[in-house]
């Protein structure tokens, strides 16, 4: 059994809430399954955003990505967004442009997913907001745990981007760090493959997935769940996270439900 902490979410700090009751998946009156997560960090991957093109956006992709969303919402869990840029830059592969540059490209890459991502979003019903770590006009607002938390309060998905607005932070490092801001239940790593595995299973055809596995597994055997900047901030800050593919159905919903099918990656 997972536990999470709920601070500053009507809950005094003393109590601990089931994330996921492995053993009573079914809740309540008849087969209804309730979720016990009041809230969520889920990362998207900028790459399984742009679908089969490998770049941009594939709308389809983000269409079926905002309708799970909104299925969370519905339930009543808190849902912030973090988006990786690789569908636009990857900085890290850059060899001829300043690392600092390089990576404040990447930056305003996942800005631009954010923005186009919450526009989706809002069709489908639900309200949206964007937040950044450095001012850019009228086109998001300043992040802070504060506005964060008044957009929450008023049903918003809140989306996390531009990293953490520094150099040499991946959107890994970013993600971790919001997550442990706001407070969240759990981190929802959403990617182009469905959990993690001993090896590289694009490279290794005899790769193994694993169900569950410990962040400080995930440290000393090098896997490749996130950076290890951020693992170490998981750890030390006891936030677990479900990792499974985006292509997935309703992949993002069965994370929250009893139907998951990905890695559980705990602290």
């Amino acid at each position: 059994m997972l536990y999470g902490m709920i601070l500053g979410n009507g809950h005094p700090s003393n109590v601990r809430i089931p994330i996921y009751d492995f053993e009573n998946r079914e809740q309540g009156a008849g087969s209804e399954r309730k979720s016990y997560m009041k809230r969520v960090l889920l990362k998207l991957s900028g790459e399984a955003l742009a679908g089969e093109k490998k770049t941009g956006f594939d709308e389809d992709t983000v269409t079926a990505v905002a309708l799970q969303v909104k299925q969370l919402v519905n339930q009543g869990i808190e849902v912030g967004i973090v988006i990786g840029g690789g569908n636009f830059w990857r900085g890290r592969t850059s060899e001829t442009i300043d690392r600092t540059k390089a990576d404040q490209i990447g930056m305003l890459a996942t800005v631009m997913n954010c923005i186009y991502v919450s526009e989706i979003f809002r069709p489908v019903g639900m309200r949206t907001n964007v937040l950044t770590p450095f001012e850019c006009g009228s086109f998001t607002k300043l992040f802070s745990k504060d506005r964060a938390n008044k957009y929450f309060a008023r049903g918003m998905v809140v989306f996390f981007a531009g990293g953490t607005g520094h150099p040499y932070f991946s959107t890994d490092t970013a993600t971790v760090l919001r997550a442990v801001e706001i407070e969240a239940d759990v981190i929802l790593l959403a990617k182009a493959v469905d959990g993690v595995y001993d090896s590289d299973p694009k490279k290794n055809p005899d790769a193994v997935r694993y169900d569950e596995v410990s962040i400080q597994e995930v440290i000393d055997r090098q896997l490749a769940v996130v950076d290890l900047t951020a693992s170490i901030l998981c750890m030390e800050n006891h936030m677990p996270m479900y990792v499974f593919g985006l292509n997935g159905e309703d992949s993002i919903v069965k994370a929250v439900s009893g139907d998951f099918c990905g890695t559980r990656v705990t602290v």
